[in-house]
């Protein structure tokens, strides 16, 4: 079964380890954070256990149709969020606790000094069919 990965960037019900915005990380750090995933990503490829991996920029907008033909455009950063969705990965999986299992190693990227950064991922099944009228 597949199942999304959602990254979030300082964020979730409860901040676990604070930490400063990436941007603030010294170069190193970063490059360890970044390795880390791609070394995460790699031993899921191994495995058969990937699918995909996307990081997000933190430009972005909203657009939704005004039913006129012009939609509007809100610029981002995504207002009414305390955090901002980072990227995603996809697995496929044999099992929820699988998933949750690669998320919790997922959450132990490093990040300043090299300490696991605990942040939040949001897993979330993808939907294997199409919901009936009554759902």
């Amino acid at each position: 079964m597949k199942y999304l990965l959602l990254k979030h960037y300082r964020g979730g019900p409860t901040p676990v380890v604070d930490h400063p915005p990436i941007d603030r990380w010294a170069p190193e750090e970063v490059d360890a954070h970044v390795r880390f995933m791609r070394e995460f990503a790699d031993r899921l490829v191994e495995t058969g256990e990937f699918v995909d991996a996307q990081a997000l920029s933190q430009e972005g907008a909203f657009v939704r149709s005004d039913g006129a033909g012009r939609p509007p455009v809100t610029d981002g950063p995504f207002a009414e969020t305390k955090d901002l969705v980072a990227g995603w990965m996809v697995i496929d999986v044999e099992s929820w606790e699988r998933a949750v299992e690669l998320a919790g190693e997922l959450s132990a990227a490093p990040g300043p000094r090299g300490e696991p950064i605990h942040e939040w991922l949001e897993v979330r099944p993808f939907l294997t069919e199409a919901p009936s009228g009554s759902e």
